[in-house]
């Protein structure tokens, strides 16, 4: 379980085709610092497990499932990327309960940007638009957020200078991809009240 707070800005070093997998190679000495083989750390939202730890650096081992549907697939060396270790019971929530299960993926459709916060309109596939509400949370790229806008098929985020800075999404740009993961609670209560999409 994660909060959507990223730790740090991460790189991709490398990447081993495999397959039907790939075996990912991230720089990140900060969430390295206490990792260890089966460790998780999220990578642009996305919950890996720690093959391997050491020098600043971690690899995992992404199967094919997790590259059908995240903007993992794909990904080549230079690619910065947020990360996070998880939540541990003594932590403060500062983001929302996110599980690193990415949902789906939308598309930068639009970013205006102003003197003090960025506004970004992302699509969001039909089947997860019922999730998303406004002043719902949402996380993007592993990025806890809060939904500003909603409508059919798009939402909005507004991005405040820190989420700029500390985060990848001070850089997408339309028509970039990016991992959605929609709040679980609203699934669970869904699945409670019996309705089947």
């Amino acid at each position: 379980m994660f909060t959507g707070l990223v730790e740090e800005l991460g790189e991709v070093v490398a990447v081993d085709e495999l397959v039907d997998a790939v075996r990912l190679t991230v720089r990140g000495p900060q969430v390295t610092a206490d990792a260890a083989e089966g460790s998780s750390i999220a990578v642009n939202g996305t919950c890996l497990t720690v093959v391997e730890a050491g020098g600043g650096s971690f690899t995992a081992d992404v199967m094919a499932e997790t590259l059908a549907r995240t903007s993992l697939a794909g990904v080549r060396p230079g690619r910065r990327v947020n990360l996070e270790r998880p939540l541990r019971l003594a932590d403060r929530l500062g983001g929302h309960l996110v599980q690193g299960h990415v949902d789906g993926t939308g598309e930068v459709l639009a970013r205006r940007h102003s003197e003090h916060w960025d506004v970004v309109r992302l699509s969001v596939p039909d089947r997860l638009s019922r999730y998303v509400v406004e002043k719902g949370s949402i996380a993007v790229d592993g990025v806890s957020l809060t939904v500003s806008a909603a409508d059919d098929g798009w939402f909005e985020v507004s991005l405040i200078p820190t989420t700029l800075q500390a985060t990848t999404l001070g850089h997408i740009e339309p028509g970039d991809r990016v991992n959605l993961e929609v709040d679980v609670l609203a699934k669970y209560t869904e699945r409670l009240l019996g309705r089947t999409p």
